[in-house]
């Protein structure tokens, strides 16, 4: 009895789906970065919550990132290197402003850990396209992480 190589991921399949993962893992670290901004600049009544929220959410993101790397390396892809190389694939955007008051923090937070959940998906589904189930399983739990932070983040922006 032979092995079915119909069933292995080809190598046009690793390339999409390594692909897919370099513009998560740019999405990933711009996500920790601001966050990392906003927990640094955070101010007023709520400051000792939100600076602990944010530095707990920080350390999620940043978790992933590995996880994420590793896995198109597994396939056999490659990933980010510099960066200049998250800035050329992330898709959430920066924000430098001097001053954000923490409600809009909150709020932007909220709105990108939503378009993060979106990707996630995305991928998920090219990934069972691809019967890619160990990378879709991966991103079951980052979806689960991110629905987590963004639930968290909803209830803060409501309590006020």
């Amino acid at each position: 009895m032979g092995i079915d190589r119909s069933l292995e991921i080809s190598s046009k399949s690793v390339s999409r789906i390594s692909l897919e993962l370099r513009l998560l893992l740019a999405d990933v670290f711009a996500l920790y970065l601001k966050t990392k901004n906003f927990h640094w600049h955070m101010r007023g009544s709520h400051f000792r919550d939100y600076h602990l929220l944010l530095d707990e959410q920080a350390d999620q993101l940043f978790a992933i990132t590995d996880e994420i790397a590793e896995r198109s390396r597994k396939l056999g892809g490659t990933t980010l290197r510099s960066i200049g190389d998250i800035a050329r694939n992330q898709r959430i955007k920066d924000n430098e402003k001097e001053q954000v008051p923490p409600e809009m923090m909150l709020a932007e937070l909220l709105a990108d850990n939503q378009s993060l959940t979106t990707w996630f998906r995305c991928a998920h589904v090219m990934c069972e396209e691809f019967s890619d189930v160990a990378t879709a399983s991966l991103i079951e739990s980052w979806i689960d992480q991110t629905e987590r932070r963004t639930w968290f983040l909803a209830e803060t922006i409501e309590s006020e």
